[in-house]
C-alpha cells in the first residue's frame, strides 16, 4: 500500500511541475504569425494580403525620411535580425542556469529482505553543480552572441536606410528624366512646326519634316521606357517598406542637398569606431575568448549531489526489524581524463578566436577603402554637379535658343538645330542623374561609416586596435 501512494505522489508531482511549466504564449507577434500561417494554409490569399499590404497613405510623392520611417517600423529584413537577437537574450538566464534536478522512483516487485525490515521502494534526487566560473562563462558566451546579433541588427537597419534612399533616388531621377523629356518632347514638336511651315513655303525640303517625325517617335519611345522603369523603380521601393508594389510611391520634385563630407580623416574614425560590423567582429571576438576559457574549464570536474530515501517495512527476517527508513548521500563527478580530446577542443577555440580577429581586421581595412573611394566620388559629383549647373546647361540652353531663332530665318539647318536639341536633353539627362547618384553615393558613404555625426573625435583611434584583456588571460600573461 505504501508503494503505491508514495508511487501516486510522484505521478501527482509530476503531473504539477508538467502542468506549471507550460506557459502561455507571451510573445504577441508570435500568436499573430502562427494566425497568418494557419490562414494561409487554409486560404492562400489570406498571406497575400497579410505580407503585401496597400498603403494609400503612401501614395504620391513623399520625403526619403517618411519612406525610411515606414521602412524601419516594418521592414520584414528588421525584424528577422531584431526576432533573432532578442532569441539570444532569452539564451543568457538558460546559460547562466543549472541542469534540471533528477528524481528517480525505484520501487522493488519482490521486496528486498533486510535484518531492519523489508526494502520496498527508493526515492532519489540528485542536483549536478559545475565547476566555479563554468556558469558565468556560459553566460559570458551567450550574452556575448546576444551583443553580435544587436550589432548585426544597427547593420540591417543602416543596410535599409541606404537601401531606401538608392531605391528612392533612383526613383527621383527617373521621374525628373520623365518631366525633362516631356518637356523637350514639347519643343520638339515646335520645332516640327516650324519645319512643316517652312516646307509649306517651300524655304525647306521635306527631308526636315520627316526628320522632326522621326525625332518625336524616338522621344515617344524613350518615354515607354522610362515608365516602365518608373514602376520598376516603385516596386523595389515598396519592397523595402513591405507594402504592396502597385502602390505608387514617389518622390519629391526637389531634393534636400545633402552636405558632402570635408573631412575624410574624420569619416576613417567614424568608420572604424562606429561601424556596426566591426562592433558585431568586436562582440564576436569577446565571445571566441570566452569560449577559450570555458574550453579550459572542462578539465575542471562537475559534481553531482544526491539524496536517497529507501522506504523499509516493518516486516523483516530479524526479530529485531524496526522498519526504519534509511537515507543516502550521495557525491559523484566526472573524470576529465581524455586529455587528446580536451586539448583539441581548447585549440579549435583558439583558432576561431584568432580567425575572428583576422576577420576584424580585414573588414576595417575594407571599411577605410570604401570610405575613401566613397568621399572621392562624392566629392567629384558635387564638382561635376557644379560644373553642370554653372556652366554647361545655361550654354547648353543658350545654345539651343539662338539656334533655334537661326533656323527661323534661315541660318541654320536643321540637322544642327536637332543636334543642339539632343544635346540640351542629354545635359539635363546627365544632371538629375548625377544629382540623385551623389546622394546615393551619400546614403551609402553613411552606411559605412555608421550614420554621420556632426562632432569631430577627440582623439582619433591608433592604427592597431587594442584587444581586451580577460582577466583568466591577464593571469596568464602574469
Amino acid at each position: 500500500m505504501a508503494v503505491r501512494q508514495i508511487s501516486l505522489l510522484f505521478l501527482a508531482a509530476a503531473l504539477v511541475v508538467g502542468c506549471r511549466s507550460a506557459r502561455p504564449i507571451r510573445d504577441p507577434e508570435y500568436a499573430r504569425v502562427s494566425r497568418a500561417v494557419q490562414e494561409a494554409w487554409c486560404a492562400p490569399t489570406h498571406s497575400i494580403v497579410a505580407t503585401a499590404p496597400v498603403f494609400a497613405e503612401l501614395a504620391g510623392p513623399h520625403s526619403v525620411e517618411q519612406y525610411i520611417q515606414v521602412a524601419l517600423r516594418q521592414n520584414p529584413e528588421i525584424q528577422v535580425s531584431r526576432k533573432k537577437m532578442e532569441a539570444l537574450a532569452h539564451q543568457v538566464p538558460v546559460a547562466a542556469s543549472l541542469p534540471d534536478p533528477m528524481l528517480n522512483v525505484t520501487a522493488l516487485p519482490e521486496p528486498v529482505q533486510t535484518a531492519a525490515g523489508q526494502q520496498e521502494l527508493i526515492v532519489a534526487a540528485s542536483q549536478k553543480f559545475h565547476w566555479f566560473g563554468k556558469l558565468e562563462t556560459r553566460a559570458n558566451v551567450a550574452e556575448a552572441k546576444t551583443n553580435v546579433a544587436r550589432a548585426q541588427l544597427a547593420t540591417v537597419e543602416l543596410a535599409t536606410i541606404a537601401n531606401v534612399k538608392r531605391a528612392y533616388y533612383e526613383l527621383y531621377a527617373i521621374q525628373q528624366t520623365t518631366s525633362v523629356t516631356q518637356a523637350e518632347q514639347r519643343l520638339l514638336v515646335d520645332i516640327r512646326e516650324v519645319a512643316n511651315t517652312r516646307y509649306k513655303t517651300g524655304r525647306t525640303s521635306q527631308q526636315d519634316v520627316l526628320r522632326a517625325d522621326l525625332e518625336v517617335s524616338s522621344v515617344e519611345n524613350e518615354l515607354i521606357r522610362l515608365r516602365q522603369q518608373l514602376q520598376s523603380a516603385q516596386a523595389r521601393l515598396a519592397r523595402l517598406l513591405h507594402i504592396a508594389p502597385q502602390t505608387p510611391v514617389a518622390a519629391l520634385d526637389e531634393l534636400a542637398q545633402g552636405q558632402v563630407p570635408r573631412d575624410l580623416e574624420l569619416m576613417q574614425h567614424l568608420a572604424v569606431t562606429d561601424r556596426p560590423e566591426l562592433h558585431a567582429k568586436l562582440a564576436a571576438i569577446r565571445r571566441d575568448r570566452h569560449a577559450v576559457k570555458l574550453a579550459r574549464l572542462d578539465y575542471k570536474p562537475d559534481v553531482t549531489l544526491g539524496l536517497s530515501w529507501i522506504d523499509v517495512a516493518t516486516a523483516g527476517i530479524s526479530p529485531v526489524a524496526n522498519g526504519r527508513d534509511a537515507f543516502l548521500l550521495s557525491a559523484g563527478l566526472n573524470l576529465p581524463i581524455y586529455r587528446k580530446r580536451l586539448d583539441s577542443s581548447i585549440r579549435s577555440a583558439e583558432a576561431q578566436a584568432v580567425a575572428t580577429t583576422r576577420e576584424y581586421d580585414s573588414l576595417r581595412d575594407a571599411a577605410l577603402e570604401e570610405v575613401t573611394d566613397l568621399f572621392a566620388q562624392a566629392r567629384s559629383q558635387e564638382e561635376l554637379l557644379l560644373v553642370l549647373r554653372e556652366d554647361i546647361l545655361p550654354k547648353a540652353r543658350q545654345t539651343l535658343e539662338v539656334s533655334n531663332q537661326a533656323y527661323h530665318v534661315g541660318e541654320v539647318d536643321f540637322l544642327q538645330l536637332i543636334d543642339n536639341w539632343r544635346q540640351l536633353l542629354r545635359f539635363e539627362v546627365n544632371y538629375y542623374r548625377l544629382e540623385a547618384s551623389l546622394q546615393q553615393t551619400l546614403a551609402e558613404l553613411e552606411r559605412v561609416v555608421g550614420g554621420f555625426s556632426s562632432q569631430a573625435p577627440e582623439k582619433l583611434p591608433s592604427p592597431i586596435a587594442e584587444p581586451e584583456v580577460l582577466p583568466s588571460e591577464q593571469k596568464e600573461l602574469d
